[in-house]
């Protein structure tokens, strides 16, 4: 019954989008025997030297991630910078495509010594994890070592805190932002330093920002990517769940709720705006919706914090940066985390383990974090980076960069802002999507959210009686 529980989860997690891949087996360099003078009894002299030799070098622990572009470029000079520091122990990062193939392949070896020593997984895929029973939950070194776990930014663990247990180590953190056209708020008579907050006010900006040509609109006045990680977090920011018993933290979750008044007020929203012709569908690929907004198709949307900078950096007009919108029947409550975080493999050997805990903890220096802040543009796991002159000196030149942190620290800790945990993550998202894609076609927003309530509680119902 566990082989097919993990089977089915692993399924589930591959609904996601996919991404290029480069294959690494994470195999150790040979030993190195050619300065052997001798052939009488070669092979057990050259056990003995490899032996000799062996006492000599570092531990080498295997880190699969699924980061391309500046994230790579970023993460393996850090991971250089540690494997120098010290003359224990090599880190070897190896880039295994998007997270969906990471995970495939170490659903494959997890368990055993084959496993690389840390996997980085994205944070839908936490419950999965849990249970999959291939892991070392980062607390065990916690405990042992006595490690000052309170240095670190309470909104970001909280995610990956179960049980008052710490599973995995932070890594890639984003929160969702509102990001919004200055000079288009001038033209329309709106003032730039005080974008709105409400969805109330969001509609009435929008109305103001929408530009149209006849029947072809050339600026609407507010879009939101068709992507479920929004939608669960305008219904945290309310205060609302995704799922039952306390978003899955306090017991198994036994269905969705995210088709209450939260979530309709959420959809609601989409569908007057989409009715009044002032909000823009740009579909669900990020490129095409940050496309959208910097030729000034669109005037406000939702994106990512980590992607701030490259758009404040591209945009032929001057970005704002804002909290994302609350509904005025609710108080804001702030934002659950998204990215990833790193993941240690039980099954292999504990000096792996140790080199895997002591990189952990040398990536959450505030140097360390400070690189990986104005590098990619994610959040500092350790605030003390934020004090880092390179980070100072980057919040000059992007001041909006602050903005994301803010409403990070501001966010009330809650099962709300904690964020769910569920093992069907994934496909919990995707019934989402259709909803939304459903009401930008006309369907009522309150059945558009039952039928998706309704088959999430299908795969969780399915998730469950197999783990039974």
């Amino acid at each position: 019954m566990k082989k097919l529980l993990l089977l089915f989860l692993t399924v589930s997690l591959l609904v996601f989008i996919s991404a290029c891949s480069n294959d690494a087996e994470g195999e150790e360099p040979e030993e190195d025997t050619s300065g052997e003078e001798q052939q009488t009894d070669e092979n057990s002299e050259n056990e003995d030297t490899n032996e000799a030799e062996a006492t000599n070098e570092k531990v080498e622990a295997v880190f699969w991630h699924a980061m391309s572009g500046g994230g790579q470029e970023s993460i393996e000079a850090i991971v250089d910078n540690f494997n120098q520091s010290q003359d224990q122990y090599t880190i070897i990062p190896e880039f295994q495509g998007s997270y969906e193939e990471a995970l495939t392949k170490f659903r494959s070896v997890g368990g055993t010594e084959d496993a690389p020593a840390i996997i980085q997984t994205f944070e839908v895929g936490t419950k999965y994890m849990i249970d999959s029973g291939f892991i070392e939950p980062v607390q065990s070194f916690i405990d042992q070592e006595g490690y000052d776990i309170n240095q670190l930014e309470e909104n970001i663990l909280n995610y990956y805190t179960v049980d008052d247990q710490l599973y995995s180590m932070p890594f890639n953190s984003s929160t969702p932002v509102m990001l919004y056209n200055k000079d288009a708020f001038e033209e329309a008579g709106l003032d730039p330093e005080d974008p709105p907050q409400t969805f109330e006010e969001i509609k009435e900006a929008a109305e103001k920002l929408t530009v149209k040509d006849g029947d072809n609109t050339e600026r609407y006045g507010f879009s939101i990517l068709n992507y479920g990680w929004f939608i669960e977090e305008l219904i945290a920011t309310q205060g609302g769940l995704f799922v039952n018993n306390d978003n899955g933290r306090s017991e198994e979750a036994t269905e969705a709720v995210f088709n209450g008044e939260e979530g309709l007020r959420v959809f609601q929203l989409i569908d007057e705006m989409n009715k009044a012709g002032t909000y823009g569908n740009f579909g669900s690929n990020w490129d095409d919706i940050r496309a959208a907004f910097q030729t000034e198709n669109t005037a406000m949307y939702l994106d990512s914090s980590a992607g701030v900078a490259g758009t404040v950096e591209n945009a032929p007009f001057e970005v704002g940066v804002a909290y994302i919108p609350f509904s005025e029947e609710a108080e804001r409550n702030g934002v659950i985390i998204g990215g990833a975080s790193l993941w240690m493999s039980n099954g292999i050997e504990e000096e792996k383990q140790q080199a895997a805990w002591e990189f952990m903890k040398f990536l959450q220096t505030p140097e360390s974090q400070a690189k990986w802040h104005i590098d990619t543009g994610y959040f500092a796991i350790n605030p003390a980076a934020y004090d880092e002159e390179i980070v100072q000196e980057r919040w000059e030149e992007f001041p909006q960069l602050k903005v994301t942190v803010d409403q990070l620290q501001e966010t009330k800790p809650s099962y709300a802002t904690q964020g769910a945990l569920i093992s069907v993550f994934p496909e919990a998202r995707q019934q989402v999507v259709t909803a939304m894609e459903n009401v930008l076609q006309g369907t009522d927003p309150q059945e558009a959210l039952d039928q998706a309530a309704e088959e999430t509680n299908r795969v969780i119902e399915q998730a469950n009686r197999a783990n039974e």
